[in-house]
């Protein structure tokens, strides 16, 4: 009997034993064959040159004995894997949680490939491992954020019309999230200019008001709002309140470990595709005193019911703020989306797309584990600081 052909793809950069073990797990359902991101193609996506260039990958991939055979995928972007897909014809595609997305799935359906999504468990008597803790000791480890409620506040042009509060999650950088995906990551690489690897010692408040004026120099035509400065420096659970000025009046933390561990037991995270290129947020809006209303309120809300660890509460108000930012920004969504949310409906609590949508990450919230979605790792307070 003829093996079954097993498919895997990604970056695979500096070569680990999680790797392995993840070819070791891909390869019991199969011959394995392995697609490996380009160097340009890594460089779109992740907004950095690889380590070891597509040619040493190549080589390193082959050399492991639980594949069968391992090429350069022939196409870009996230998807850089599809022709390739259509020629090899495997029998079973294999993804990690990370690497899941309904793009995939929906892929695999037409073409009547079986689609497993594997958890990251390291091979017995070895710890976990992974691409971004190993890059650790000399690549940028800067935090990321998630906004959670009332975000698109923080623009005067919004808050003009009623003053509110915007809600961020500081997230440690367990995973590289690629460029255009609503996690900050434009504001990150601004940080990247000042500190390079890692945040410095100091008062989280005056660092991110720091970043903030950096990225924003005098006579920027766009403003970044304060939201990604203050939720990639500021760690922990942080709310702060705009009214019709670029820098918030007040800024408010948590960092009960009982709040946060909550927090990170109900959102997950699944990969859409980077937010389109030349998307226009402004060319159509609803931007009214009505409408940012509903969005400050939902941002209350929110939060109330975030120190109250009241889940439907939550989960109701997240859904507001969201189908208030959308009703603000309607070029938000698109039937992709759209899409996208109909099939996590049934099995999830609310949903909302990460930073200004068009793509990028869905951030759900669930009262359990949602298969083939990611979970946070929510960034604590260092002691002292």
């Amino acid at each position: 009997m003829t093996d079954k052909k097993v498919f895997v793809s990604g970056c695979f950069d500096l070569l680990h034993s999680g790797h392995v073990a993840f070819f070791k797990e891909a390869s019991q359902y199969g011959d394995l064959y392995v697609g490996l991101g380009s160097d340009k193609t890594i460089e779109e996506l992740k907004g950095r040159p690889t380590v070891n260039s597509e040619q040493e990958r190549l080589y390193m991939v082959k050399a492991v004995r639980h594949v069968k055979d391992a090429f350069v995928n022939s196409g870009g972007g996230i998807m850089d894997f599809e022709t390739d897909l259509q020629r090899l014809q495997p029998d079973v595609f294999v993804v990690n949680e990370d690497g899941y997305s309904p793009a995939k799935k929906m892929l695999c359906e037409e073409m009547g490939i079986e689609l497993k999504v594997l958890e990251r468990i390291p091979d017995a008597g070895l710890p976990p491992r992974s691409t971004t803790s190993i890059r650790s000791s000399g690549v940028c480890m800067l935090p990321y954020r998630i906004d959670l409620a009332g975000t698109w506040i923080d623009q005067p042009y919004v808050s003009k019309y009623h003053p509110g509060w915007a809600i961020t999650l500081s997230l440690e950088p367990i995973i590289e999230y690629n460029e255009r995906c609503g996690m900050s990551t434009s504001t990150r690489n601004a940080a990247k200019k000042i500190w390079a690897h890692n945040l410095p010692l100091g008062k989280p408040e005056k660092l991110a008001e720091m970043l903030f004026k950096f990225e924003n120099n005098p006579g920027s035509q766009i403003i970044s709002g304060a939201q990604d400065s203050i939720g990639i420096c500021m760690p922990g659970l942080v709310r702060h309140y705009y009214d019709n000025a670029f820098w918030p009046l007040k800024i408010e933390s948590v960092h009960d470990d009982d709040i946060l561990d909550w927090l990170e037991d109900h959102i997950y995270m699944v990969l859409l595709w980077p937010r389109p290129q030349g998307l226009d947020l402004l060319g159509n809006t609803n931007i009214n005193t009505e409408n940012v209303k509903k969005l400050a309120g939902a941002a209350e809300q929110a939060w109330d019911a975030i120190m109250k660890k009241d889940l439907k509460t939550f989960a109701a108000a997240y859904l507001d703020s969201f189908n208030a930012q959308t009703t603000l920004f309607p070029s938000m969504m698109n039937p992709e989306i759209e899409k996208v949310i109909e099939s996590y409906k049934p099995e999830v609590l609310a949903w909302k797309l990460a930073g200004a949508g068009g793509g990028g990450y869905l951030i759900l919230v669930s009262e359990k584990p949602v298969k083939g979605a990611m979970r946070i790792k929510i960034r604590r307070k260092e002691s002292g600081i």
